[in-house]
């Protein structure tokens, strides 16, 4: 099977029509979890899988696995998969190629009426995305036993609608067991989602290890009072201890290797030109791909969060809310052996984003594949892969599954 590889067109025009579906007018897509367009999607890929002799299962929190036989089925599967779901201005790539690119393997499998040593699984995980119900990557989260079952079904979104009311309108609230697939590797194909890639000029990223992640609420409270009858001294401006502790943000970033630090959400109270800012609440988001230094860069920030309280005489309430532990992929090997068996250009890398990948790492031997993406646009309706690029990647997961599967089952032969 040295020579077997994708159909490159059919990955497209796969990719295109899924696109249509919460299609924008910029060409991106607008496709959230739990929505009719969300089913509508969900639907096809069924459909898709279903064509090519699948049994189609769905678990408690709406992720949905389909599963192609393979010579011994008692042996662990492998699988892949990601999410269908969107950001609000999202594009058509993000999530969506590694579910295409697996339906695109299973395509492939079928009509050379390849027989595989174990079955292969392919999957849709239930809102990754994070946009309308919290936290991200909620459905394999849930799954892996991160999250409750119960709490997450009953998370709302802004509108106070329950994820788990939604799934069920849609029908997509199954009644499998969580956890309860037999796997015995995992691995995702992804846009890069950064400019990596199309800097170093490869092809694909061989991803080692995934970011770890450390989010946080930091609410200043200090005291509002009037711009122009307040001297400078005697304020308790919450604005400016918030921006100080903002470019602290910056500064914990820079003096950390591939630390990255940003402040992407603020609301000030009561918001107004001619008053001093009463209180002041934002996001912070810090991440670093190594365990240590990410706790380094927590410690630096709860401190000088105190330090700033003192110095202006006002709150720094800083609620560390989650906390997504840096993973290591363990096949990100079967991942090389397979780039380097079709000769494509490749490099290290580290997941910048958190991915179903993460905590599927949790259960199974876990790899990632990155394709570059134009600029390292990503979340963004501009996001795009070309169709060479989405190949490479894709060939690589046929490749990797099947080298996955050869090994699970000579693995068992000797046990």
């Amino acid at each position: 099977m040295q020579d077997l590889r994708i159909n490159e067109q059919r990955l497209w025009d796969t990719l295109m029509e899924m696109g249509e579906i919460g299609g924008t007018e910029k060409g991106g897509c607008n496709r959230l979890a739990g929505t009719d367009l969300d089913k509508q999607a969900r639907d096809l890929f069924v459909s898709w899988c279903e064509a090519c002799g699948c049994t189609v299962e769905v678990d408690k929190i709406g992720n949905i696995f389909a599963r192609r036989p393979g010579t011994n089925n008692d042996l662990p599967a492998v699988g892949t998969g990601s999410h269908l779901d969107t950001q609000p201005t999202g594009g058509k790539f993000d999530g969506v190629f590694g579910v295409l690119s697996g339906v695109e393997v299973l395509r492939t499998l079928h009509e050379n009426k390849i027989e595989t040593p174990t079955a292969m699984e392919f999957s849709v995980w239930t809102n990754e995305e994070g946009s309308r119900f919290q936290p991200a990557m909620q459905g394999s989260g849930t799954y892996v036993g991160r999250f409750e079952l119960e709490a997450e079904l009953n998370k709302t979104d802004v509108n106070g609608i329950r994820l788990g009311d939604e799934l069920e309108r849609i029908g997509y609230l199954g009644d499998m067991e969580l956890g309860s697939r037999h796997m015995g590797a995992f691995f995702e194909a992804h846009i890069e989602q950064g400019p990596i890639l199309e800097d170093e000029k490869k092809a694909i990223g061989i991803v080692r290890l995934g970011q770890g992640i450390r989010w946080y609420n930091i609410e200043v409270v200090g005291r509002p009072s009037h711009s122009g009858t307040t001297p400078m001294h005697l304020r308790k401006d919450a604005m400016l201890a918030a921006s100080a502790i903002v470019t602290e943000m910056n500064n914990i970033a820079h003096r950390h290797e591939n630390g990255l630090g940003t402040v992407g959400y603020m609301d000030v109270w009561p918001n107004s030109r001619n008053t001093i800012p009463g209180k002041v609440t934002f996001s912070a988001d810090l991440r670093n791909p190594r365990p240590d230094v990410l706790l380094a860069m927590h410690e630096e920030l709860a401190a000088f969060c105190e330090k700033i309280a003192k110095e202006h005489e006002l709150d720094v309430n800083l609620d560390h809310f989650w906390y997504f532990a840096p993973v290591e992929f363990n096949s990100s090997d079967d991942v090389k052996a397979a780039t380097e068996k079709l000769g494509y250009s490749h490099m290290d890398i580290y997941a910048g984003a958190g991915h179903d990948a993460c905590y599927m790492a949790d259960l199974v031997p876990t790899g990632m594949i990155f394709t570059p993406c134009l600029k390292g646009i990503s979340h963004n309706e501009a996001e795009y892969s070309s169709p060479e690029e989405c190949a490479a990647g894709a060939n690589v997961l046929l490749h990797t599954m099947l080298e996955a599967s050869d090994r699970i089952a000579q693995e068992h032969t000797k046990a």
